[in-house]
């Protein structure tokens, strides 16, 4: 069988199997948001926190929410990673630097994963699964619930309620991430990835480093989270052993993003809705692989820097799907990435990884393109613009402006300081336009809590811990806070009747004005970046 023949067996693959899971799955987590009902578990679980499951909240008591149970978890977490050496399964491993201890709390909180350690040398066990792992869940947990939010802000007229943060929150990490992530797990043990809570296994007397990993593993995926327990993250064996594993664990990052398109249009009554999303997300997560894995396949050394049981077709879907959403892992190492393969990796996240984006944060973002969509098709008419019964009036376009804006702005801050340090030259692996694209992919994957790397840039001085920590901290909350505002607006109006001059939003007109208001923006935001780094390597 031919290496494209192959390629594209996967890619049929993997659609088929997220087309039999797209409407049991998304009707399951529409059902899961819409019920009325807790469980005696959760209800457990708010009596201990004193929270009144049936009391709603106003847009700014949800942001508090979220706001507050993300500071906490950064100072726990540091605090677990300052105390590590007194923790048991440490393995001897000493407490976490301070910089690297704040940067990596802020990353596993914020869902990025950026990790500028080697995690079987600096991480324990105990903060690995008691500290890691938690966030993984709950913060997939959070960009779940802010998108639930949203949705409610276009279903809801009238009103200030947007629902109970801590209620959204308990039920996507109870009743959605736990019980997949469990089968996942026992899908990835059974494909060979291991399990274990020793330290190291010894393979022909070398000593290799082991872990819980299918645990791990599998809510790294499915959270789109991405942090690795071993530093070759999804190149490395014992995470991602053969091809199989490596599409189940693709097919993963993508399960709940995909069929959250679902759940949009079963909440706003109009499935068409979100269909119509999808085929935008569709069509450019396709235009992107193209892009990627013919550059890496026509390159004059393929294989470089891909693992010969994936090959080019299974590490460029990987690394597509891995850009396209805010998940990180890496299969292979995009240092190695041709000019044009490399920066359409890095194009994925400067779209704002909505292709299909992360858990919640994917479907959040679509949904505030939409409104800059609307608003562009109602200045080219002269007419106030409406999307889903709502008008879109100086609020709610000044909130889905903040929204987009917030990524480029720390992203450009962030890598214009580093470009001009003096101590960034030795940093970089390379020079030129590629060692530029190195800054560009480390605070992009930082601003967009995406967490992978180029892996040619060495980030531990206290400058890119601090830099890059706080690009994750306001390219995570600067939006949430802006979608929030806006869910708000969006529910205290009432709804607009459609008209004859209202402009469909289920039909291709709608689809192909979206796709093109997210490549105009990222285009006119960064292309005299990219122009210097990738695409100048690109024509050289």
């Amino acid at each position: 069988m031919s290496p494209l023949v192959a390629g594209l067996l996967q890619v049929g693959i993997l659609i088929t199997a997220l087309a039999v899971v797209y409407r049991p799955f998304g009707d399951y987590m529409a059902r899961v948001f819409r019920s009325e009902k807790h469980s005696k578990l959760e209800l457990a679980i708010y009596r201990f926190g004193r929270i009144d499951p049936n009391s709603e909240q106003k847009w700014s008591t949800y942001a508090y929410g979220v706001l507050g149970f993300s500071f906490v978890g950064i100072v726990l977490l540091y605090v677990l990673q300052r105390i590590q050496s007194v923790l048991p399964f440490n393995f001897e491993r000493g407490n976490v630097p301070e910089g690297m201890a704040f940067n990596t709390a802020i990353s596993f909180v914020t869902n990025t994963n950026w990790q500028s350690y080697v995690p079987e040398a600096v991480m324990g066990h105990t903060v690995q699964m008691v500290g890691l792992t938690v966030q993984n869940f709950v913060s997939a947990a959070v960009g779940l619930a802010v998108a639930v939010a949203l949705i409610r802000g276009f279903v809801r007229h009238q009103t200030d309620r947007l629902g109970n943060f801590w209620v959204d929150l308990v039920r996507g990490t109870i009743r959605i991430l736990l019980p997949i992530a469990f089968v996942a797990a026992i899908v990835l043990i059974a494909l060979g990835v291991t399990m274990s809570i020793k330290s190291g296994v010894d393979v022909d007397g070398q000593a290799i480093a082991n872990a819980p990993v299918a645990s791990q593993e599998a809510i790294k995926e499915l959270g789109t989270n991405g942090g690795g327990v071993l530093n070759a993250n999804s190149a490395h064996p014992f995470e991602n052993p053969n091809e199989w594993s490596n599409l189940f664990e693709i097919f993963l990052l993508l399960a709940i993003p995909v069929a959250l398109t679902r759940t949009f249009g079963q909440l706003v009554g109009e499935k068409k809705q979100g269909y119509v999303l999808l085929s935008v997300m569709g069509g450019l997560w396709a235009a992107m692989l193209a892009v990627i894995w013919g550059a890496e396949a026509s390159g004059l050394r393929p294989l470089e820097g891909k693992e010969l049981r994936f090959d080019v077709a299974g590490s460029a879907i990987f690394a597509n799907s891995t850009t396209g959403t805010s998940t990180g892992a890496v299969n292979s190492l995009h240092d190695s990435y041709t000019g044009l393969g490399g920066g359409g990796a890095l194009l994925n996240m400067l779209f704002g990884e909505m292709t299909p984006g992360g858990v919640g944060t994917g479907i959040y973002s679509i949904l505030v393109m939409a409104i800059i969509a609307m608003f562009l098709a109602g200045l080219m008419v002269g007419r106030t613009p409406e999307y889903l019964g709502k008008k879109l009036g100086r609020k709610e376009v000044t909130a889905a402006a903040v929204s987009i804006l917030a990524m480029p702005t720390v992203l450009l801050i962030g890598a214009g300081i580093a470009a001009i340090l003096p101590s960034t030259q030795g940093a970089l692996n390379n020079s030129g336009s590629h060692g530029l694209s190195e800054i560009l992919y480390a605070y992009a994957s930082a601003s967009n809590n995406n967490g992978s790397a180029f892996a040619g840039i060495t980030v531990t001085n206290d400058w890119f811990q601090s830099s890059l920590g706080l690009c994750m901290l306001f390219g995570r909350f600067l939006p949430i806070i802006a979608v929030l505002a806006l869910a708000g607006s969006l529910a205290a109006q009432k709804k607009v009747p459609v008209t004859a001059g209202t402009l469909p939003t289920t039909g291709p007109l709608f689809a192909s004005l979206l796709t093109g208001a997210i490549v105009l923006v990222a285009a006119l935001t960064f292309v005299p970046a990219l122009a210097l780094g990738p695409i100048a390597e690109a024509l050289l």
